[in-house]
């Protein structure tokens, strides 16, 4: 468990998270500079940092800050998330699948973890695996799948292999 941030670290928090929603990352990054530094290693502070770099494509540092936030925090899912987004960002699909795997069981009602799952079966040849996970995904929350889904080209095998068919997933 993490310790709880103090209220004008939260409001740090939230001002780099209102520059990260405008498109500006840079004063997202400047308002995290400005976090105390006992505060900097705070799940929630590295969260945003990952957030900052992933604008930027920087995604060896998005690992390592998720990494960071498994290591610190295991209860937190974005940590799991977003360094396997990173691994997949850097060509490295199969270690992203292997590493957010053991998030499915640890988070059973957080959709984009079966969703990311099917992503990377898909990317890497397993489309029956796809086809599981993406299905598993739905269970979870139908909406945000569909939303999330319909225009991610990392599913496009899976609407490719089953093309012609009466499968419907969408």
């Amino acid at each position: 468990m993490t310790l709880k941030l103090p209220l004008d670290i939260c409001r740090q928090i939230d001002a780099a998270d209102g520059w990260l929603e405008l498109g500006v990352p840079l004063s997202a990054n400047e308002e995290l500079e400005q976090v105390p530094s006992e505060w900097k290693a705070h799940p929630e502070v590295l969260l945003r940092r990952v957030w900052v770099y992933a604008e930027f494509k920087k995604w060896e540092e998005c690992r390592e800050i998720s990494n960071s936030i498994v290591n610190v925090d295991p209860s937190i899912p974005e940590g799991w998330i977003n360094r396997s987004f990173a691994l997949h960002e850097m060509k490295r699909t199969n270690e992203a699948f292997d590493f957010l795997l053991p998030a499915a069981e640890k988070f059973p009602k957080v959709w984009i973890i079966p969703c990311n799952l099917a992503c990377y079966c898909c990317q890497t040849g397993r489309c029956p695996d796809a086809e599981t996970w993406f299905k598993r995904a739905m269970e979870i929350d139908e909406q945000e799948v569909k939303k999330a889904a319909i225009d991610d080209p990392d599913l496009e095998p899976l609407w490719q292999s089953k093309s012609g068919s009466t499968w419907t997933a969408i």
